[in-house]
């Protein structure tokens, strides 16, 4: 089978040169495949490599081939299982990028505002030293409750 990117694709059918087209589905995603006036079969390609275009979703390679001019065609889902369907490339990893920027966003936010609590707080302010004392006074007094309670 022959390969033909996009704009050959636009070429030959404006030429008049596509016979038909048959949006093959393979496993998880669809393949879009050209017949060609000369008896030539080809499959859709990427533009600069000869890797097959592969489609998720059929209405986007619909999309493709409404553009390029090619508005009839055949479909053929016999192989095709949605079960396979692989994963958008990096939308998990989008997804989880978007996650962490939002919990980020949220934690600067909190922090913002625990600040400017901080600052806006009218009693007065005191030493390190005197609060390291008293929380030292504290666990002491915690540990030897939880002695006599052992």
């Amino acid at each position: 089978m022959q390969s033909m990117t996009l704009e050959q694709l636009r070429t030959a059918s404006e030429a008049g040169g596509v016979v038909g087209v048959t949006l093959k589905g393979q496993g998880g995603v669809f393949f879009v495949q050209i017949d060609t006036r000369n008896g030539a079969c080809s499959v859709l390609t990427k533009a600069h490599s000869s890797e097959p275009r592969r489609f998720g979703n059929p209405a986007t390679a619909l999309n493709v081939l409404r553009e390029v001019g090619i508005t009839i065609g055949q479909f053929d889902a016999s192989e095709w299982n949605p079960d396979e369907r692989e994963p958008a490339p990096g939308t998990r990893d989008r997804a989880e990028a978007l996650r962490k920027a939002h919990e980020a966003a949220a934690y600067n936010d909190w922090l913002a505002a625990e600040i400017q609590e901080a600052i806006d707080d009218p009693r007065p302010s005191l030493p390190h030293d005197d609060v390291m004392a008293r929380l030292e006074v504290r666990a002491t007094r915690h540990q030897a409750a939880r002695g006599k309670h052992s």
